[in-house]
């Protein structure tokens, strides 16, 4: 049931009870209100957006709320719910995902909180964007499993600490976004990263790169205090054995090969079906 760009206000109801439900394509509306919940429990739908993969793209819309805690039950490869008013934070569900999820597209909404550390779960995803969003905390240990990683978009937010050095060894990262935040430290892999043009750090409180924040807008926001519940899960790294300093490539060494662009990133352009 693909419906065009129209001025449609409510969201389809109890869908996921629908013996024959495969297909539903619900972006560039204007639907208003709570994120419809009920798609994510429909487990026979193939496409949802549909571009012949499996996929749900639920972005340029109006939707309100919170991104629900079954968010880890989806059977989508492609998930795009950006462009809405979603608020808080990302379901910890997301890891239970991680056979599945190839690329997640979060970004201009209204999230906040921390990083849960199961994304870092997320083994086969290429793609991860929250971009200007209000998320914050440091960026979770778990993130050096994401092996498969090629555009890891964490830019306009809070994010703050040192980006982690195992991260910035990510064999297949093609561009890391961390601008417009307040982490700290980099250190000397992912300044590789930088010096090819790979990383992007601009507007953040590295004291010795250029194009930072001022001192003042630093000690502004390292004023107030700064937490995330369980915060020894940002250390925990399932993949640890995979990542031990000796198997880690180092970003210069690492192949280049062209890569094929997003695809989830066409969605959010109207009448791109």
């Amino acid at each position: 049931m693909p419906t065009p760009t129209t001025s449609l206000v409510r969201s389809p109801q109890k869908v996921s009870s629908l013996r024959f439900f495969f297909e539903l394509d619900l972006s560039n509306n204007k639907f208003a209100g709570a994120f419809p919940m009920e798609v994510l429990g429909a487990t026979q739908l193939t496409f949802l957006d549909l571009r012949s993969r499996r996929a749900l793209f639920i972005n340029n819309n109006n939707f309100i709320g919170s991104i629900p805690d079954n968010l880890g039950s989806t059977p989508v490869l492609y998930l795009t719910l950006a462009n809405n008013k979603l608020v808080g934070p990302i379901p910890r569900s997301i890891g239970r995902a991680s056979k599945t999820l190839v690329e997640v597209l979060f970004l201009n909404n209204q999230l906040s909180g921390c990083l849960p550390y199961e994304i870092g779960l997320l083994k086969i995803a290429t793609v991860f964007d929250v971009g200007f969003n209000q998320l914050t905390g440091p960026i979770p240990h778990s993130f050096a499993c994401l092996d498969k990683m090629q555009e890891l978009n964490l830019a306009q937010n809070q994010f703050y600490g040192p980006v982690p050095e195992m991260v910035c060894t990510l064999r297949n990262l093609v561009n890391l976004s961390l601008s417009y935040n307040y982490f700290t430290q980099v250190g000397p892999e992912c300044r590789k990263l930088i010096k090819s043009n790979r990383l992007d750090v601009r507007m953040n409180c590295i004291l010795d790169l250029p194009k930072q924040r001022s001192a003042a807008e630093c000690a502004a926001f390292f004023s107030k205090p700064r937490n995330c519940p369980d915060e020894k899960s940002f250390s925990f790294i399932p993949c640890w054995k995979s990542v031990q300093p000796n198997s880690l490539e180092p970003s210069d060494r690492r192949s280049m090969a062209p890569v094929a662009p997003p695809m989830s990133y066409g969605s959010l352009i109207p009448h791109r079906l």
